[in-house]
């Protein structure tokens, strides 16, 4: 999300809304508990507030990892926008293997 420009807490918060459906999905799916609305309120709240601190924490780091630049920021900057004829960076502007 953050290297497609989904940054800051309203795309965290988005994350925790991902991460929460995803894990409930699973959870219900295979049976390893009971549905959510089943739940005491107070494992509710601490199942909630885990999952948000979570994804927050890993929206700061994936934030600060995109900032930092790369193949693929440089070839955005070449042509702003989307764009779906761009081709791959020239070979000495990539990283090598």
């Amino acid at each position: 999300m953050a290297q497609a420009g989904l940054r800051g807490p309203p795309a965290s918060a988005k994350f925790t809304v991902v991460r929460l459906t995803n894990d409930q999905i699973l959870e219900n799916a295979t049976g390893v508990c009971a549905p959510p609305a089943t739940w005491p309120r107070r494992e509710l709240v601490v199942d909630v507030l885990h999952k948000a601190v979570y994804a927050f924490t890993t929206g700061a780091v994936a934030d600060a990892l995109a900032t930092r630049g790369g193949p693929g920021q440089r070839h955005a900057a070449l042509r702003p926008g989307r764009h779906a004829d761009a081709g791959p960076l020239p070979g000495g502007d990539s990283y090598g293997r």
